[in-house]
């Protein structure tokens, strides 16, 4: 129960304990004051009598300390009392104010429909008496009144009675609704907990995931850069080794040098997460044509770089994903295309970015690509999977003897300008 309501309670308890002493006096006080309604000392003793009586009964009683439940004792209080008080008001219409405790009370001294209903009939036979001029009647005119007194009163107590269920129905309501609350709310709290706890599980699982997706990455820009490079290293040095004169194999050492520094630098920068060293100083179609003319000029293959739509500073990570791709689509065709064209485009199309490579080479049939091997590299499986990191797609068209077009999609991400400055 909450502060409120025994606050609520208390003031109930003291006028069901206070509430009859008080009718009794205002009572005892008018039928003084109407002392011509008494006829003589008789009854002035009889009425002294009376109320004497009726304070002995409420000391015998009690008060009122919390809800009563009806008992036998409870009904023969309420008997004795409406007796007295029938009493009292035969001998002076006045004393019908004590009368009318009986309505306050009868759900908590007697049980039973039925008898609380007597109860408080027999109340309103007081009551409405008092109210058509006093027991006895002396004319008809009286009768009258008493039988209208006494509908008058049943329907005020209808009245009441019908908002006093509506309110405990209510009361009721409210109650389960607090109980409801209560409940969901426990529900609540142990969701909470075990969310809490599946939380907990999912962050563990997330950076088991992110060492292993890093893992895979540094597997990959390894692959990108130092394999790459070495890649062409070797095939530097290769054509030194068949040079016809000392200018043409120095041209090839000085290719080899470079690319050594370049591999070295991409080394650095794969493991410390940065950004291509080609996209350190450079936006993305700046890098891709440098990267394009590069490996025109020592692969010799004619290469083309074409930019299509509005280009705009791409997201770091999506720049970098793009560049990886076509670094790994112009080795691959390096190594099994044996083409001698190839045209790289960057489209700017809307809300994406699509990366097309296209090569005249002799083509391979996809169904027949082998699985990727810890030996063969990343492939078109790496590719794949850079492009969905970021939530791209990659498709590979292409056959043997005409050529292959790649083709990867990927959401254009604009430039974080607040993280550059």
């Amino acid at each position: 129960m909450t502060e409120a309501d025994q606050r609520i309670e208390h003031r109930w308890d003291q006028v069901h304990t206070w509430g009859p002493y008080g009718l009794l006096l205002v009572s005892t006080v008018l039928s003084v004051l109407a002392g011509e309604l008494m006829e003589g000392p008789a009854e002035w003793y009889a009425a002294g009598a009376l109320v004497v009586s009726a304070v002995a009964l409420q000391l015998w009683h009690g008060p009122r300390r919390g809800r009563r439940t009806p008992s036998r004792g409870g009904t023969v209080y309420y008997v004795l009392r409406w007796v007295i008080s029938f009493a009292l008001t035969w001998l002076n219409p006045f004393f019908a104010f004590y009368a009318s405790t009986g309505y306050f009370d009868t759900d908590e001294l007697m049980s039973g429909t039925r008898r609380q209903r007597l109860g408080l009939f027999a109340t309103v036979v007081v009551v409405a008496g008092a109210q058509a001029g006093g027991l006895p009647f002396h004319s008809p005119v009286q009768w009258v009144l008493f039988g209208v007194m006494i509908v008058a009163n049943n329907a005020l107590l209808m009245a009441v009675g019908h908002l006093n269920q509506q309110e405990e129905q209510r009361s009721r309501e409210r109650a389960g609704t607090i109980a409801e609350l209560e409940r969901t709310n426990t529900a609540l709290q142990q969701a909470l907990d075990e969310n809490a706890a599946l939380h907990a599980q999912l962050l563990v699982q997330a950076r088991e995931a992110g060492v292993a997706d890093e893992r895979r990455r540094l597997a990959a820009e390894i692959h990108d850069t130092i394999a790459q490079g070495l890649t062409g290293i070797i095939a530097q040095l290769q054509v030194v080794g068949s040079a016809p004169d000392l200018p043409t194999a120095r041209t090839h050492l000085d290719r080899a040098s470079a690319l050594a520094r370049h591999s070295l630098g991409e080394a650095r920068r794969s493991v410390q997460n940065l950004a291509p060293v080609a996209l350190e100083n450079d936006g993305l179609p700046e890098a891709l044509k440098k990267t394009v003319a590069e490996w025109g000029e020592r692969t010799g293959v004619r290469a083309e770089f074409t930019v299509t739509g509005t280009a705009e500073q791409l997201h770091e990570e999506i720049s970098a994903t793009l560049l990886r791709i076509a670094q790994e689509a112009l080795s691959n065709a390096s190594r099994h295309a044996h083409a001698t064209r190839l045209g790289l485009t960057l489209t700017f199309l809307g809300d994406e970015v699509i990366l097309d490579i296209r090569d005249d080479g002799r083509g391979f049939d996809p169904l027949a690509v082998p699985a990727r091997s810890t030996a063969a590299g990343f492939g078109l499986d790496g590719m794949r999977a850079r492009a969905e990191r970021v939530a791209g797609s990659l498709t590979v068209e292409t056959e043997p003897g005409h050529g292959t077009a790649l083709s990867a999609r990927v959401p254009l991400v604009r430039h974080d300008r607040s993280r550059g400055r």
